[in-house]
């Protein structure tokens, strides 16, 4: 366990782009940046070095694909408003499995192209429901489970980080080589920004099942490395008091954007003790780079 200090290129407080790309290729960038350093050059991510080295890729969020974490890993651009572009970066990659929100973006452009054709002429298989996701058994794989972003967990998503993560895992670990795979419990950080303690808590368990169910496939795998982190706290959440005989917490806010503190670091698996103490966010990716033992390029 360790922490790792956010603060992006231009501001105390990062946003989720700075704060996500800092963790990707291992430079500080300006807020609203995508997969850029400081200076808006293109640097390449830690997903685009694993593919680059044989590896197999994912990303599954509960967000829209294009949004600010996931683009981070896979797109370079100078605004993450620019999500049409976020979008037509991925086909860029050889990403083999992204199941998220965002079909608008690769659908209804300004440009008038369809991504999502684009995507199939790649050999990619196109799943527009968790159930066509979860039948899809080898392949590459793009699941686009909702126009723009998935509904809460509380108004009926389900499963479907769960799901989309193991599918995710069947996919990826055929490649004998191994891969790298980044999911995103994306919705904590929308229960912070509206200070709704109890948004906080359900997208929480939702994520806490996909990170036992990792943590189980890492044991028995035996040569996975688990991390787990953010890329910036939301709200200044405290906890001011609970029950513990129910497991009632109470919960205040000190704002309704981000905050500047360090971030806690889970690491489990072969590498792991490489995370502990306090770092800046940046040195995340050198750890992943030692790893994998990869260089960059």
């Amino acid at each position: 366990m360790g922490f790792h200090k956010n603060q992006s290129a231009d501001d105390y407080v990062t946003d989720s782009g700075a704060g996500a790309t800092a963790l990707a290729i291992g430079y500080k960038a300006n807020n609203g940046a995508i997969g850029v350093d400081s200076t808006n050059h293109a640097r390449p991510t830690i997903l685009e070095i694993a593919e680059h080295n044989k590896l197999s890729t994912g990303l599954v969020v509960t967000c829209s694909m294009t949004h600010a974490t996931p683009a981070s890993f896979i797109a370079h651009q100078p605004k993450r408003t620019m999500v049409e572009e976020i979008a037509a970066d991925f086909l860029k990659t050889d990403v083999d499995v992204f199941i998220g929100g965002g079909r608008k973006h690769f659908t209804q452009r300004a440009d008038g192209k369809n991504l999502v054709d684009s995507l199939r002429a790649k050999n990619y298989q196109i799943a527009s429901s968790l159930s066509e996701v979860t039948k899809t058994t080898s392949g590459k794989l793009a699941g686009f489970l909702a126009d723009e972003e998935l509904p809460k967990f509380s108004e009926g998503r389900g499963d479907q980080l769960l799901q989309s993560t193991q599918t995710a895992l069947q996919l990826l670990t055929q490649n004998k080589k191994g891969f790298f795979l980044m999911v995103e419990g994306s919705q904590i950080d929308w229960g912070g920004h509206a200070n709704d303690t109890q948004y906080i808590v359900n997208e929480m368990l939702d994520f806490d099942k996909v990170i036992g169910a990792v943590l189980d496939f890492a044991q028995k795998d035996g040569n996975t490395l688990v991390i787990v982190t953010a890329d910036h706290e939301t709200g200044g959440f405290a906890l001011v008091g609970g029950d513990m005989k129910t497991g009632k917490v109470e919960g205040q806010f000190v704002t309704k954007h981000h905050t500047g503190v360090m971030i806690p670091v889970f690491a489990y698996g072969p590498g792991s003790e490489a995370f502990s103490g306090i770092y800046p966010n940046t040195k995340i990716f050198d750890k992943m780079l030692n790893a994998f033992g990869f260089k960059a390029y």
